[in-house]
């Protein structure tokens, strides 16, 4: 795979952002084809690991947070898992977040293969990605929230 110029993943307006999601589809698509051909991967886990990154990237990091998807700070995966995910979804759940979190692992994970994202920062992504007791907590004390939002929200705000 030919080096990116990661500089066209910048967002700064909806015109870089309906631009931006077109381009991570096609390497999505990239992703995808890797796990099926060079990864030997089932096709229906391919599929489950190309739709958590898809989600994660283009509604969260693309649409949500306009940053560019090879420079995110890998706290925006806690963000995502530990906030995001449980305000925007009606039954959020650890099934799902579970899958989303492995897809997330992959893509990065594929990225540095492929010389696009910061070997240090996938590694905090990949322990970002493996908090299940944490979240499945975060999920559960939402659903326990009845006057103190504003204090689960602190723990891991979306600022920033």
């Amino acid at each position: 795979m030919t080096t990116l110029n990661i500089r066209d993943f910048d967002v700064t307006d909806l015109s870089d952002e309906i631009r931006v999601d077109t381009l991570c589809q096609e390497i999505l698509k990239k992703f995808h084809r890797n796990l099926l051909e060079e990864q030997d991967c089932d096709p229906l886990e391919a599929g489950s690991l190309a739709r958590g990154a898809d989600y994660f990237l283009r509604e969260f990091i693309i649409a949500d947070r306009q940053d560019n998807i090879f420079e995110i700070d890998p706290k925006r995966v806690q963000q995502f898992a530990g906030n995001w995910y449980i305000i925007k979804n009606m039954e959020p759940n650890m099934e799902e977040l579970t899958d989303l979190l492995f897809g997330i692992d992959a893509f990065y994970s594929w990225c540095v293969k492929i010389g696009q994202y910061n070997k240090l920062a996938q590694k905090q992504i990949h322990e970002f990605c493996r908090g299940g007791d944490h979240y499945r907590a975060r999920i559960e004390r939402f659903w326990e929230i009845t006057d103190n939002y504003a204090e689960w929200d602190s723990e891991i705000p979306l600022r920033g």
